[in-house]
């Protein structure tokens, strides 16, 4: 038996056969093109075809998991239509008289570095994209094919996987993904976790030919690889299997009850979501509301700004579809970080503290108002809230208020109807939580994004692998910090909620409940088994401590 180690995605058990998928090198001709402008016509006819492709990629898998899976897809087709990435093949093609296949190969790997060297997960996930696209580019100049196959029960072993390699696999056959490289941030984890399939990625595993159809055990709690695993390994995990399956089902049972302690404290379970497409999992998972609505989705991955009429029309969707439950939409958080060519930024050395979120928002006061015209509409259809992110000054939170109020008074002066909409921040810099005590007695609520707050309380940037051991998420700094928004919150009278990733971490669940949290928003799958645990909780004990002190 051999064991390797790597970063769990999704917990759970699998057992198959081994299936090393190897990209094969496509092998671009890097002579100069006798001929530019063909070449320039076989990249044109190139991006029509994978167009094609992945217009039945789309319906395969819209058919196959869901139209919310399916926007993967989507988002690679919009990206063979922007302009920048086409005009850098253009210019390889045109200044360099490079032939086609090997142009798109040289602006994908220029376009692949600039995305993972941004600090946005979200954008640094979209570099897999770039290198999707164009390796489907070179393929199809090269009549080459890149599609995989399984032939029975399978552990995929690969170097990575971008979107459309696990895509394409039959899902039916799908046991585990293990990769040498990815992250938890990729769409083979995102599609992981929704399918439910046991996935670890920065595995220390060599990619050799002879483990090719070896038997298989992948441990997701544990992160853990077993080629031709032992007996005794065997009826271990064959045991948490079945564990995980009774735990699984039980969680049905959890479905429309009241997230409530043994000792009655009331805590709202909600789903942070990115799209309109994302609220089936929400309310197939049963959330209580939607905590985190990143708008930002809807400025990314196109040429232009969305105009008011498109997000009305989205906030407005989740606005109804929630059916009287709080829908909580933060505020367009775009910057350095997060390219779109049409906002023209510049290019910022430390894009984390620079141009981004309700900064942005300030340089840009129309694309602010007009955000905030589409939410105030929405808000006839239901009940939504706002936030505004990267708050960090008094000042800056009563600008907010008021272009807010200004917005809200021309609509309603034109006979718009619009509803009682809650105003609050997300707590993400060390200046707004040291300062919470001024900030609630101006907000409606708090909602901590633990992410940022954690990156910049430990100045460390989370997205880098090589720090990882120094990112605590438990560090006393932050809990003490977290203690004193929920405390400043409550004291003004106004709730507190934590919408980062802290708030699906069961390590942490007690001592935030144990602070006063009154609402976790988390990703849907996390909802069901968060409940079950609350409802197993009792915090008298800790409750009764902090009325000692």
């Amino acid at each position: 038996m051999k064991e390797f180690s790597g970063k769990t995605v999704f917990p759970g058990v699998a057992f198959g056969k081994l299936c090393l998928l190897l990209k094969p090198d496509l092998g671009v001709d890097t002579s100069p093109a006798a001929d530019p402008d063909a070449e320039k016509k076989a990249f044109r006819s190139a991006i029509q075809t994978a167009n094609r492709e992945l217009s039945a990629l789309f319906e395969k898998t819209s058919e196959e998991i869901g139209e919310d899976e399916a926007m993967i897809v989507d988002v690679q087709r919009m990206m063979l239509q922007d302009e920048d990435y086409i005009e850098a093949v253009d210019a390889f093609i045109r200044d360099d008289l490079n032939k086609a296949a090997y142009a798109v190969d040289r602006a994908g790997r220029q376009f692949f570095d600039m995305f993972s060297a941004l600090d946005d997960p979200y954008m640094k996930a979209r570099a897999s994209d770039i290198a999707d696209i164009s390796r489907r580019l070179t393929a199809i100049l090269l009549n080459e094919s890149t599609v995989f196959s399984l032939s029975g029960p399978s552990v995929v072993i690969a170097d990575d996987l971008t979107p459309s390699d696990t895509l394409t696999l039959d899902k039916k056959l799908i046991r585990a993904f293990v990769t040498r490289k990815g992250s938890t941030n990729s769409h083979t984890a995102i599609l992981a976790r929704i399918l439910k399939i046991p996935s670890i990625v920065q595995a220390g595993v060599p990619l050799e030919k002879a483990f090719d159809g070896k038997n298989a055990a992948v441990d997701g709690h544990r992160g853990k690889l077993y080629v031709e695993p032992d007996e005794e390994t065997m009826l271990r995990l064959e045991e948490r299997q079945k564990n995980d399956e009774a735990e699984e089902a039980a969680l049905d049972a959890f479905r429309g009850l009241p997230t409530v302690t043994k000792d009655g404290k009331k805590v709202e379970l909600a789903a942070n979501i990115g799209s309109v497409e994302d609220l089936e999992s929400a309310l197939a998972n049963d959330a209580e509301g939607i905590g985190l609505f990143r708008s930002e989705f809807l400025y990314l991955g196109r040429t232009n700004y969305p105009d008011e009429e498109e997000q009305f029309e989205s906030y407005r969707k989740v606005a109804e579809a929630m059916n009287g439950r709080r829908v909580i939409i933060r505020t367009l958080d775009i910057g350095a970080d997060k390219q779109a060519a049409y906002l023209d930024l510049e290019k910022e050395e430390n894009p984390a503290l620079g141009l981004r979120a309700i900064r942005l928002c300030f340089e840009r006061p129309e694309m602010f108002v007009t955000q905030l015209r589409a939410i105030y509409r929405a808000s006839a259809y239901g009940k939504i809230a706002v936030m505004f992110p990267m708050i960090a000054s008094l000042w800056e939170l009563r600008r907010c208020k008021e272009t807010a109020a200004e917005v809200r008074e021309e609509l309603v002066k034109k006979g718009v109807p619009v509803g009682d909409v809650e105003l609050g921040i997300m707590v993400e810099t060390p200046a707004a939580a040291i300062c919470a005590d001024e900030l609630a007695r101006e907000a409606d609520f708090f909602s901590v994004g633990t992410n940022d707050l954690t990156q910049y309380t430990l100045a460390i940037d989370r997205q880098n692998a090589r720090l990882e051991r120094f990112l605590d998420t438990h560090h006393p700094a932050l809990r003490k910090l977290l203690a004193m928004i929920a405390e400043s919150a409550h004291k003004a009278g106004i709730w507190a909620g934590i919408c980062g990733e802290l708030a699906a971490d069961s390590q942490m669940t007690k001592t935030l409940l144990s602070m006063g949290y009154d609402e976790l928003s988390m990703s849907p799958g996390f909802i069901l088994g968060m409940r079950k645990r609350i409802r197993e909780m009792d915090l008298s004990r800790e409750r009764a401590e902090k009325r000692q002190e």
